[in-house]
């Protein structure tokens, strides 16, 4: 295979088919394309391939640290290695400084334009500017420019190539998360379990005030019906029968004891009058109390 493949234009997996067969001065030209190519951002999958590794221990060397300062590294890494490192294209420089962007928005999503400024190597900010909307449109990070401010506000970055020796970090990270998602979820079920408790209670207390309010509706209209009988009967009439002998008594009696008898007779009329006030006042108050517990048992429903 010639020294130089042109592969201009190709996506990730074909520079991945090309790089399968492809060894020595090939691969590292391959390589530089592939780092120079629009689109592609992840390199992991290359840098797995045994053909690959095999260039850590030939000329090609430097073209290898390349690829890996491209996978896990930043531009500000580039430029402490860069005596031993090949040069950079522009558009190598571009793509290692989008890379560089999104390992600052995973650390921070608010990044100051001087922290760009320094970690991308840029003269001033409409240059920096104009690398961020280019990021943009290559669907490498979503955000906002807050010139105001003078800062990058980031929603979304992709995601980069990891390490092996990053990858207890995130085992770990995320042992963390699940167990936190796991008190959380304890919580909640301790919550529901409270709410189900008071809803038990609340229903009860609702039946027991139900109950109440039967049993007084059944006391109100036996009394209410017991009155109304009891107002019903004729004073004079039940006051000639008080005066009228029961059949085979004596009716000859002293007129001082009749005239006693005829003022008893007219006081049990008036106690009678007054025993049907106190019951028709005792009425309302149950009403009263019947209400008020129908009230009550309307607010806890």
């Amino acid at each position: 295979m010639s020294a130089e493949v042109k592969v201009t234009g190709q996506n990730q997996e074909q520079f991945l088919l090309l790089a399968k067969s492809a060894k020595g001065a090939a691969l590292a030209t391959l390589i530089h394309q592939v780092l120079e190519a629009p689109g592609v951002y992840v390199f992991g999958e290359l840098l797995d391939m045994p053909n690959v590794r095999e260039l850590a221990e030939s000329d090609f060397a430097s073209t290898f640290r390349l690829l890996t300062v491209f996978a896990y590294g930043t531009y500000a890494d580039y430029l402490a290695e860069a005596r031993n490192l090949p040069p950079l294209t522009e558009a190598q420089k571009n793509k290692l400084r989008h890379l560089s962007v999104v390992t600052l928005a995973a650390k921070v999503k608010c990044i100051p334009y001087a922290v760009l400024l320094e970690a991308l190597a840029l003269r001033n900010v409409r240059q920096l500017e104009d690398l961020v909307i280019e990021a943009v449109y290559a669907d490498v990070l979503r955000g906002s420019l807050d010139q105001r401010n003078q800062r990058l506000e980031v929603d979304y970055s992709i995601g980069r190539d990891i390490q092996r020796q990053d990858l207890s970090a995130i085992a770990r990270t995320l042992q963390e998360w699940c167990v936190g998602c796991e008190v959380v979820l304890s919580g909640i079920e301790e919550q529901v379990s409270r709410a189900n408790q008071h809803k038990e209670q609340q229903l009860g207390l609702k039946q027991q005030i139900e109950s109440e309010v039967a049993n007084l509706k059944k006391t109100i209209k036996v009394t209410t019906a017991a009155a109304a009988a009891a107002t019903s009967q004729d004073p004079e009439q039940h006051l000639t029968e008080l005066r009228e002998p029961a059949p085979g008594t004596n009716q000859r009696q002293p007129s001082k004891k009749a005239s006693k008898g005829k003022g008893n007779a007219k006081e049990s009329s008036s106690d009678r009058r007054k025993m049907v006030t106190e019951e028709t006042g005792h009425q309302e108050g149950r009403e009263t109390d019947l209400l008020h517990v129908s009230q009550t048992a309307q607010t806890l429903g």
